[in-house]
């Protein structure tokens, strides 16, 4: 069984789409440009080797990824783009690949006109609009093609103006057929509810209610007539609500009109009224609407249209308004003497004679005292925390561990990057370095290290990418990580750091995955606890620029949100340097990464409105008639933060103190009590920092891209590699632990079973299935624990998620339930605690407050926050509350697509569920909503599913005390740890165990040269594996029926051997080759000089001896002068060969042997 099989990692396979019948791409098409991003892969504009025509290739990589949706792309495209309205297409192509798993490449025509929503949106910049007959010719065409749709029982099911493109010449093209439906003769209807909100029939958004309703293809029509409203408007009716709520108005309101109709005439009102009748049974097919008056004056003038549409666009296109529209969318040195660079054996606890606990923990403190703060136990790094800095982390320190063998130097969180760097260049495999420990065992700053160590080691072209990555943890860290009751700088999400390397090792970007935000610090934090460091950062940054009062900041006292009764946070700031130094070094990654000033500025805007948001308070207002409503005292800070978000103060102060509610057609305000005010403010603060948060680590790895130049897009996803580091908050347990605890601990289960089944399970599975005679060792296995959190659908997140659903569900009633099923020893209720349950981790017993579970787990972000905030004249938040957000919470910058002059990008429809179950205008999407437990399921599978797909290495990071002192070894406390790390057994198994398992045919053709020739190729046998083993003279492995099994040191030792033998072979191949290359020139020059005469001299003396012995003397006399004569020439050419081939020695033996002849 495979490791990517034991985590039911099972990919999709298509049952449409006959890969093996599909062409290579590569023989066709060379790409020329990436032209934009969609959700299955990128889209490229790509030139035909045999004629030089140009089009569209979106390319679908990985293969696993094609679904229904494309599927049904692909058929509709293969059957029906015949029609001078649909536009074309020249293929399904499949390019095959062993390292990304292939893709599949669909070539469509590239239209070069953009979409029609750009061109109106470009007329009205500029107070234009289009002419009626434009519009005319533009259904026209537009109806056309559904026409030839209809006819072969195909619903579009997506019509809007940006899946209508144009071409250079006029032409007018329906494209995205992703959520398309296929009628057949026995299903003549569709019930599902798919489309873009504000383009959706009554009777598609009814179908998500209504599970006996349907619709047929009749709901074209009424996106047609959306559409025509919004090649008018620009927009689409209720353009300006939130999609949620306009697909409540949809159904209940009458049918939209133009928004000036005695601007336009009757005859296109008529045609847009035919269009939106709300009873489908009524409304017309397209087949009528091609005959209404308002289409037909098209007929017979759609040759002049179409230039004159032509001319439009080439006008916009030389305007370069278009083009500015693109992405718009509804996207060692001198150290201390024990630091010296020595090995020994007491380096690996693997080695030690005696083995037990107090024998290791007396080991690890006398190297800790001695500063030896790195342990191996076999292949795996004991790191323990020093709590000072320490002189070994220097670029000489760098040059020592950089491809050497681990026994020459001591050890060190450098040769554990230098093993997985060198694992990937030899093995052409992606390598994890999976760094865990308890909060504060130094877990981040084991991550900045190897960061620093593998950029050493890849040796980036440029300095500018080495200082970007470097500096992407300080700034990403800077506003995820806080200061905690254990931990200064404690990490408050979860990173994967992939660092992307070419085949040969040069480091050419980096990437960042964030998982599990802990947002509600924002508007709370424990007692002797902090909010997220960039709040005191950029306070102090702006109070000593005295900038304070450009960003509405109060300057008297901190913001609630920052200050403390414990925390003397103004004393901090006026007196200290810490703060302020932070923020000119924050300031510095913004601008070395690439952010550019517009967008820090926006950011340090948003962070001063969640603070002015904090400072926001709410009264109540008492009536005779209403006495749970709410208003804003301190109209200062309500005014403050919405300058600062740049929206109406009455607005927002409406969003916080009411909500809308739409029920049974008719729109109801209520109004927010004080508390409820309360919630609505604080959730809109948590929103607002974490999806700025996704935004700036999007934002990071599209600045952070590799090079198009040094890797191409196509090879990017095969033949780039990767080295991910996994540095996530570790395992807590305060005197009140909460739902946030729950959720951090649950990860850091999951983590310790990924090691379990690594160096345990997976091994000892091994050894019995190769007949291997191995003993088993003893481990603790924490499979039951994460049953009793993660199993479906008694898992305790899933009655969490149950009673959540629930209005009337509170913290008593989820106590309840999970005291009546989770029946298990890892689970108890303490008597006379209210409110609180107790879990037996991995790591220990921890104790949980219920208080505030529920609301934790259903995050709600009120509709109306999310629509004002929309409205903001801040682009970046207009982005932020515009694009979804993935399953794992990250911010989903490139999912909309992307059309610009001269461009033709394939629009796709996305399926994104986002935490305040909000839609974007742009997305067709189911209607569920999730909870931050949900979230934090879809996250665990993410984040494993990076990392098991790569070889793992595993850092152990220690806790020598609690006290955060340096030199201070906590033997209790360090025991703990290594008991529940499974440390003991590590060293058990690592001592008796093989960590390598390699087959027969991989391993002789790595490691042939070691005992065979270069030139031979030996059989892929058992007994050449063995014939490699013993020239290289190891000792302790073990063969099985298919394997060669290797300890630790094994594979290390046969990759240095193998590295001398390649670079004695260089050096030999380039003697060779030089000699080679001197020698034919020597050969060539003689034989253009002398091979006449060589050749004269031999066989001239043998025939004339024979039969002409009389004119011998007469003969060798002539050839005597003609030799003597070119002998001259000869001598001179001979001088100039010398000095350039410095054989002067050949010359004269030559010279003396023409001297002999004659």
């Amino acid at each position: 069984m495979s490791r990517r099989s034991l985590y039911g990692l099972y990919p999709y396979k298509s049952s449409m789409i006959g890969l093996e019948n599909l062409g290579d791409p590569s023989g066709n098409w060379d790409i020329v440009e990436t032209i934009g991003k969609g959700t299955y892969g990128k889209v490229y504009r790509v030139t035909n080797k045999k004629d030089g025509s140009q089009a569209a290739v979106k390319v679908l990589d990985p293969i696993n990824d094609v679904d229904e949706e494309i599927e049904a792309e692909y058929n509709i495209l293969r059957s029906l783009s015949n029609h001078p309205n649909v536009v074309k297409f020249y293929g399904m192509f499949y390019k095959s690949d062993n390292l990304s798993g292939g893709q599949l490449w669909l070539v469509l025509e590239l239209c070069n006109g953009g979409s029609v929503t750009e061109l109106i949106k470009s007329l009205l910049m500029r107070s234009q609009r289009l002419q009626e007959p434009v519009i005319s010719y533009i259904l026209y065409s537009a109806l056309l093609g559904l026409q030839h749709l209809h006819n072969n029982r195909i619903i579009h099911r997506d019509v809007k103006g940006n899946n209508i493109l144009l071409t250079t010449e006029g032409g007018v093209k329906l494209v995205d057929f992703g959520v398309s439906a296929q009628l057949t003769s026995a299903r003549l209807r569709r019930n599902t509810s798919v489309g873009t909100p504000f383009w959706m029939a009554p009777e598609v958004i009814a179908c998500e209610q209504q599970y006996d309703y349907s619709y047929d293809a009749r709901c074209d029509v009424w996106s047609l007539g959306i559409t025509a409203i919004e090649l008018a408007d620009g927009d689409p009716p209720l353009a300006e609500m939130h999609p949620v709520k306009a697909l409540f108005k949809i159904p209940r309101n009458p049918s939209p009109t133009l928004r000036n109709p005695e601007q336009w005439c009757r005859s296109f009102s008529y045609f847009i009224s035919q269009c939106l009748i709300k009873d489908f049974e009524a409304r017309p097919s397209v087949t009528h609407l091609l005959e209404h008056p308002f289409i037909k004056q098209a007929h017979g003038k759609d040759v002049a249209l179409r230039q004159q549409l032509a001319a439009l666009i080439q006008e916009q296109q030389e305007i370069g308004i278009i083009m500015s529209l693109t992405s718009y969318r509804h996207e060692r040195i001198n150290t201390r003497k024990t630091l010296i660079i020595q090995s020994c054996p007491d380096d690996d606890l693997v080695n030690l004679e005696f083995l037990d606990e107090e024998t290791i923990i007396c080991h690890l403190q006398k190297r800790y005292d001695e500063l030896q703060v790195y342990t191996y136990v076999g292949d795996i790094l004991i790191a323990l925390n020093p709590f000072q800095n320490l002189s070994i982390y220097s670029p000489q320190f760098s040059k020592l561990y950089h491809g050497v063998k681990r026994a020459d130097n001591p050890p060190h969180i450098f040769a554990t990057a230098d093993a997985a760097y060198q694992g990937m260049v030899t093995f052409c495999k992606d390598q994890c370095i999976i760094i865990s420990g308890e909060s504060g065992a130094g877990k981040t700053e084991s991550a900045h290290l190897i960061v620093q160590h593998l950029t050493f080691l890849g040796k980036a072209n440029n300095r500018s990418l080495r200082e970007k990555i470097l500096q992407v943890n300080p700034l990403v860290e800077a506003f995820g990580n806080a200061c905690t009751a254990i931990n200064d700088n404690s990490s408050r999400f979860g990173k994967y750091l992939e660092m992307k390397f070419t085949p040969t090792g040069a480091v050419i970007g980096a990437k960042i995955s964030e998982y599990l935000l802990e947002k509600s610090r924002v508007i709370k934090q424990a007692v002797g606890e902090k909010n997220f460091h960039i709040f005191y950062y950029i306070y102090a940054g702006l109070y000593h620029q005295n900038k304070l009062k450009a960003y509405r900041l109060p300057e008297g006292t901190p913001p609630r949100y920052i200050d403390s009764e414990n925390c003397k946070v103004m004393q901090d700031i006026v007196s200290g340097k810490l703060y302020k130094e932070q923020f000119d070094a924050i300031q510095e990654c913004f601008r070395n990464i690439g952010f550019t000033e517009e967008e820090v500025n926006s950011v340090y805007r948003i962070l001063s409105a969640i603070l002015n948001t904090g400072n926001i308070e709410f009264a109540a207002i008492t009536s005779q008639h209403q006495t749970d409503k709410s208003e804003v005292p301190n109209s200062e800070a309500l005014e403050s933060a919405a300058s600062l978000l740049s929206i109406g103060p009455e607005e927002l102060q409406e969003a916080l103190t009411s909500q809308c509610v739409v029920t049974r057609g008719e729109t109801i305000i209520r109004t927010n009590t004080v508390d409820k005010a309360a919630d609505v403010r604080d959730a809109m603060s948590k929103a607002l920092y974490g999806r700025l948060f996704s935004w700036i680590v999007n934002r990071i790895n599209s600045l952070l891209q590799p090079d198009m130049n040094i890797c191409s897009d196509d090879l990017y996803g095969s033949l780039c590699m990767n080295v991910g580091i996994l540095d996530i908050f570790g395992f807590e347990n305060f005197k009140k632990n909460s739902f946030e605890q729950l959720c951090i601990n649950i990860a850091n289960e999951q983590i310790q079973f990924y090691f379990n089944q690594h160096i345990f399970a997976l091994e000892q599975m091994e050894y019995q299935s190769e007949g291997v005679d191995a003993s088993l060792v003893e481990y603790e296995d924490n499979r039951p624990i994460l049953d009793m959190f993660l199993q479906k659908p008694m898992g305790l997140l899933s009655l969490l998620d149950e009673e959540s659903r629930f209005p009337q569900a509170t913290d008593q009633t989820l106590v309840d339930k999970f005291e009546d099923n989770l029946r298990c020893k890892y689970f108890w209720i303490p008597k006379r605690v209210e409110l609180c349950f107790g879990i037996q981790h991995y790591a220990g017993k921890v104790m949980y407050d219920v208080n505030g579970f529920l609301e934790k787990n259903r995050d709600t972000l009120p509709a109306d926050i999310v629509v004002v905030l929309r409205t903001s004249e801040n682009k970046l938040l207009q982005q932020l509350f515009s694009s979804p957000l993935t399953k794992t919470v990250m911010f989903l910058a490139c999912v909309w697509p992307v059309h610009r002059c001269g461009v033709f990008t394939v629009n796709v429809c996305v399926q994104v569920d986002t935490m305040e179950m909000m839609r974007h205008p742009e997305e067709t999407t189911n209607m569920r909503r999730q909870t931050v437990a949900s979230y934090f399921r879809y996250s665990l599978m993410d984040l494993l599913s990076k990392m098991v797909v790569g070889q793992p290495h595993f850092v152990r990071c220690i806790k020598p005390n609690d006290d955060r002192q340096a030199l201070r070894f906590c033997k209790e406390r360090v025991m703990v740890q290594l008991r529940y790390t499974g440390i003991l057994e590590t060293v058990n198994i690592r001592r008796q165990g093989y960590s390598h398992r390699i087959l027969f045919e991989e391993f002789v053709n790595r490691y042939y040269y070691l005992a065979f020739r270069a030139h031979q190729m030996p059989e892929t046998s058992k007994e050449n594996a063995v014939a490699i083993l013993q020239r290289a003279k190891l000792e302790d492995w073990v063969l099985g029926k298919t394997k060669v099994f290797l300890k630790y040191y094994h594979v290390e030792q046969l990759n240095l051997l193998l590295r001398e033998v390649i670079a004695r072979v260089v050096v030999m191949q380039a003697y060779t080759k030089g000699w080679l290359g001197a020698r034919r020139y020597r050969k060539e020059k003689e034989k253009r000089s002398h091979g006449a005469i060589i050749i004269q001299s031999g066989t001239g003396r043998s025939a004339i001896s024979r039969t002409h012995t009389v004119s011998l003397s007469c003969f060798l006399a002539w050839r005597g002068y003609v030799a003597r004569q070119n002998l001259k020439q000869t001598k001179k050419e001979r001088e100039e060969a010398a000095v350039r081939i410095q054989s002067g020695k050949e010359n004269f033996m030559f010279s003396n042997e023409v001297h002999l002849i004659f």
